[in-house]
């Protein structure tokens, strides 16, 4: 079980949907670097609506539907742990804006391996 209370940063990277990684979604890159690298959790949001430094506005709105929605990508843990994956966010992120926050965790527990959670049908597994 993964226990993480007290004092934490928080890495959030706003980035574009549309901003890949060797042909794979930026986002889904970030999440699956916190993963290996052992860090408390990430997290995606999809944005309605946003502008960055290109000063562009992104929005879901149905009259100018865009392609390109605002994404936040939001990683917890513990400074040590996050200011040592900041090196990877350098290489990955060369457009967008990435923040750290001081934050403190209040609960955070995770699910026990095998506990009977439940997969993707609905099922539980064994």
């Amino acid at each position: 079980m993964t226990r993480l209370t007290g004092s934490a940063l928080r890495v959030t990277v706003y980035i574009g949907e549309n901003d890949t990684w060797h042909h794979k979604p930026l986002y889904a890159e970030i999440v699956h670097r916190a993963h290996a690298a052992g860090l408390a959790g990430a997290s995606v949001f999809r944005g309605i609506e946003g502008f960055g430094a290109s000063s562009l506005i992104h929005t879901s709105r149905l009259l100018s539907l865009s392609e390109d929605l605002p994404v936040a990508v939001v990683i917890v843990d513990t400074e040590p742990r996050v200011r040592e994956f900041l090196p990877q966010l350098d290489e990955l992120v060369t457009e967008g804006l990435v923040t750290l926050d001081d934050c403190e965790v209040i609960r955070y527990v995770g699910r026990e391996a095998n506990r009977g959670t439940a997969d993707t049908k609905g099922k539980k597994s064994l």
